[in-house]
């Protein structure tokens, strides 16, 4: 199984960071704009649109307000398996120090997944920051 890890410092209190991550149900609008078009909430899942079309629904797992983490897992082709988390941790310097781990199967998606979270990473790091620049 590839398991595919990244961080990004994010100028925005965690506080601020956890909220809109908490707030599954917006994340197209909260946190990764250019990445996603839409997201509804159906029952325990979500059912996420990409920019590029493709809609994808994610089985939310955990959204655990103590180690501000979420978790979810996407239901369906083309995963054999496919689970992910996020989690935000304060960098010391009142900042956000923000984790995106994903394990897929099979390995052979890997490489049309990486730059979808790496594309995620940068417009959550914008968006947050833009907000927390307006106070």
């Amino acid at each position: 199984m590839a398991s595919i890890r990244r961080e990004i410092h994010i100028d925005a209190r965690p506080e601020d960071v956890w909220a809109a991550v908490r707030d599954v149900g917006a994340v197209h609008q909260r946190l990764v704009p250019g990445v996603l078009t839409d997201a509804r909430l159906d029952g325990d899942a979500r059912v996420v649109t990409f920019a590029n079309g493709t809609v994808v629904r994610e089985l939310i797992v955990d959204v655990d307000d103590q180690a501000r983490r979420f978790a979810y897992a996407a239901a369906g082709e083309p995963f054999k398996h496919h689970n992910a988390s996020w989690q935000v941790f304060a960098d010391g310097r009142g900042g956000t120090l923000f984790v995106w781990i994903t394990d897929v199967l099979p390995d052979a998606l890997v490489p049309a997944i990486s730059p979808l979270i790496d594309q995620g990473l940068r417009d959550m790091k914008q968006t947050l920051e833009r907000q927390a620049a307006r106070g």
